[in-house]
């Protein structure tokens, strides 16, 4: 009996000790992800640029019977069930696999990673492996993000058994970004691969940010759903909204409808006095770089308040700026930023999915870009872009109100 007990307490021991193990393990890697920050240029040479690139391609392998031919090609002819949104979304996502950018940009911090590519199109994603939005022409799409090992692995869910995967990866010797797309659906699938290699100093840098740009951060604590009931206890933001006449938005109860086109511009911008104001809390890599939370929430403040806007901090308004700086800090002290600026306000709408009217966040004007500096300047170059959006803010808050 004793024997027994102590073979049993053994074995237990053991077991708690390889768990404890798994465990460290498992919170190391974790904490080891590689980073993919940094300002990258395409390498064409070594990257592949197949003739035929999308969905409906199904690789055939060779020698392949004419039975499997024939079943294989008479499935690719299947046709499918998919919305004009879903159709839209997916041509985007082809298109921007076969003109790749020439350029990213991409800030990492320990929750969330930030591509950028030439045309100012900034896409945040957590990965976690949880569902959340990317904003795309005709309508956000559900993406998912997670590390697999040293792998960031990135899922576009275009429709159901359809997705564009990217896979990120850094090599070290010599210094390269690998990214590797597939299209996965039904069968087997080709994997093109691109190189890209640190921008030279020398090399002329593309303006990265506007309005036009789509960018659509969402906040780390944020919530991830597209529309959700206001809570005055999280100023967390969700996914916004598409610009105004960017899209059919269900008409507000109550309210009188304009005939599309008759508004003048910036006219939901009228009436517009008073503005809340949220700004992100920084991280230590932002701290390195030389932002101070304070200095940006002056800047905030002021740029709107020379407006004649009354500005509230983490105040409970309707209607509010959400800034939110995402920052890398490189070993060689440069430092690289993504900043974004959005007016949100909310509103209630009839959707289209709902029986009843909901309360909805709806982003009006959002703007952003990147700054690239020397850890010495590098507060003052995100301060400068950040303090231009705002003014372009107050300035078209204003002049609607004339």
């Amino acid at each position: 009996m004793h024997m027994s007990r102590w073979i049993s307490m053994v074995v237990l021991i053991g077991a708690t000790v390889i768990a404890a193990a798994v465990a460290g393990w498992e919170t190391v890697a974790a904490a080891d992800n590689p980073s993919l920050a940094g300002r990258w240029t395409l390498n064409r040479t070594l990257s592949q640029f197949p003739r035929e690139v999308g969905f409906g391609m199904d690789v055939i392998p060779p020698g392949a019977g004419s039975d499997e031919r024939e079943g294989r090609g008479a499935a690719a002819f299947v046709p499918r069930n998919e919305s004009e949104a879903e159709a839209r979304n997916a041509r985007q996502l082809v298109d921007e696999v076969r003109t790749p950018s020439p350029h990213l940009t991409i800030v990492q911090s320990e929750t969330a990673i930030s591509i950028t590519d030439d045309q100012g199109r900034s896409r945040r994603f957590h990965p976690d492996g949880k569902d959340e939005f990317q904003p795309l022409d005709a309508s956000p799409v559900t993406t998912t993000a997670r590390w697999e090992g040293a792998l960031l692995v990135v899922r576009y869910k275009v429709e159901k058994s359809r997705e564009v995967r990217y896979t990120y990866s850094r090599k070290l010797d010599p210094s390269q970004l690998i990214v590797q797309v597939q299209f996965v659906e039904r069968g087997g699938r080709d994997i093109i691969t691109r190189v890209y290699e640190p921008t030279r100093a020398d090399e002329p840098s593309t303006p990265v940010g506007a309005a036009q740009a789509g960018a659509q951060p969402t906040p780390a604590s944020g919530l991830r759903d597209a529309t959700k009931a206001y809570d005055p206890n999280r100023p967390a933001l969700p996914p916004a909204a598409a610009e105004p006449g960017k899209q059919d938005v269900p008409a507000v109860t109550g309210a009188a409808q304009a005939p599309i086109g008759s508004q003048k511009p910036d006219a939901e911008l009228k009436g517009i006095t008073r503005l809340g104001m949220v700004v992100e809390g920084l991280d230590s890599s932002a701290t390195t770089c030389g932002l101070k939370q304070d200095a940006i929430e002056a800047t905030v403040s002021k740029s709107l308040s020379d407006a004649g806007l009354k500005v509230a901090r983490n105040a409970d308004e309707d209607t509010y700026v959400y800034v939110n700086i995402m920052t890398t800090s490189m070993a060689t002290g440069f430092c690289v930023s993504r900043y974004d600026a959005i007016l949100y306000t909310y509103t209630t709408a009839k959707l289209s999915y709902e029986d009843s009217p909901l309360l909805v966040q709806v982003s009006l004007l959002r703007s952003g870009g990147v700054a690239g500096s020397a850890s010495s300047a590098h507060a003052d170059a995100v301060i400068k872009g950040l303090k231009q959006y705002l003014d372009q803010f107050a300035a078209r808050i204003r002049n609607a109100n004339k």
